[in-house]
């Protein structure tokens, strides 16, 4: 195994994934893992198919990720690095759906309509 690419999106973000073996090192957008992602729950989130096989600390990983928020690129990457993870083995499949990483979140921003003040949101009504 040389190397494997997928690639994760949620709303706006999309991140691509490239998975090698190695010593555990993940680097995004040329930054560490703890300063790209400061928050323990999204670490925590994007290394949750690893750990979920016990496979961390078993591949190097060199991610791109754009669009969107921290929360929506945390959940892109994971989507990603299960869907590189599977594509390394397939007997993976069952277990990472069974946790429901290899789902991806369909729901998106929905847009602003014309006569009101958000997609939904009304103006305030004024009887007099």
């Amino acid at each position: 195994m040389e190397e494997i690419v997928a690639a994760g999106r949620r709303k706006k973000a999309v991140a691509s994934v490239r998975l090698r073996p190695g010593s555990g090192k993940v680097n995004v957008n040329g930054k560490k893992l703890e300063e790209y992602f400061v928050g323990e729950i999204q670490r925590r989130a994007v290394m949750a198919p690893l750990n979920k096989l016990e496979l961390e600390g078993n591949y190097d990983m060199i991610v791109r990720v754009k669009g969107g928020g921290l929360e929506g690129q945390a959940e892109a990457l994971r989507l990603g690095i299960a869907r590189a993870l599977v594509k390394e083995n397939e007997t993976r499949r069952q277990d990472l759906k069974g946790y429901g990483y290899l789902t991806r979140d369909p729901r998106k921003r929905e847009r602003k309509k014309y006569g009101l003040a958000g997609a939904r949101k009304r103006f305030q009504f004024s009887k007099r």
